[in-house]
């Protein structure tokens, strides 16, 4: 609202713009006069402007990868009482972030050039009778070592059968890799 004030006050003057938007026409000369005289700052204002050159420093001096931990401990190392959630909350408003360590898991990886299944059932999911109707659903549960694929069957029941890190099943029921443990789960609707 103050940079749209700021660009209209000429042709129709600051009152007017006021009482249309909803802002005080004090809290908008208040906010021009602490932009004026940065003394009129609050102190955590003039504060944070002074940590915000430090912090980005700090930033690209480490390559631009350093994360809020690392840019916090350096920022310890030089000196400064900073705490983390302050450091956190400006590397935020400065749209600075580091750099997560591995590898994106891309759990599903699309063919736009196949056809999408068809609704056999036009969203209608209520069954005249048992066994007539069974949806079904994959997804994955992450673990300590690998990601495990679940395949959820429904019809009663739900039934979970983990399938195993690569989401492949054999057709024997159990799941198809070495790092998997669950078992097969029923539980009763």
């Amino acid at each position: 609202m103050i940079a749209f004030i700021d660009d209209h006050r000429g042709a129709h003057g600051v009152e007017p713009i006021c009482k249309v938007l909803p802002i005080a026409p004090s809290s908008y000369h208040a906010h021009v006069a602490k932009r004026r005289d940065p003394a009129k700052r609050s102190a955590r204002a003039r504060q944070d402007a002074a940590l915000k050159i430090e912090v980005r420093r700090v930033f690209d001096q480490n390559f631009s990868v350093y994360g809020v931990r690392k840019v916090w401990r350096q920022l310890k190392r030089e000196g400064f009482d900073v705490a983390r959630c302050t450091v956190s909350r400006l590397m935020r408003d400065m749209g600075l972030q580091g750099v997560i360590r591995g590898k994106s898991v891309k759990t599903t990886i699309s063919d736009k050039s196949a056809p999408c299944p068809l609704d056999h059932v036009n969203r209608q999911f209520k069954a005249p009778r048992p066994n007539v109707l069974w949806l079904s659903d994959f997804t994955y549960v992450a673990t300590w070592t690998c990601f495990v694929y679940v395949a959820f069957v429904i019809e009663r029941r739900i039934r979970a059968r983990a399938t195993g890190a690569t989401g492949r099943n054999d057709g024997s029921g159990k799941a198809s890799s070495r790092y998997s443990f669950m078992t097969v789960v029923s539980v009763i609707i």
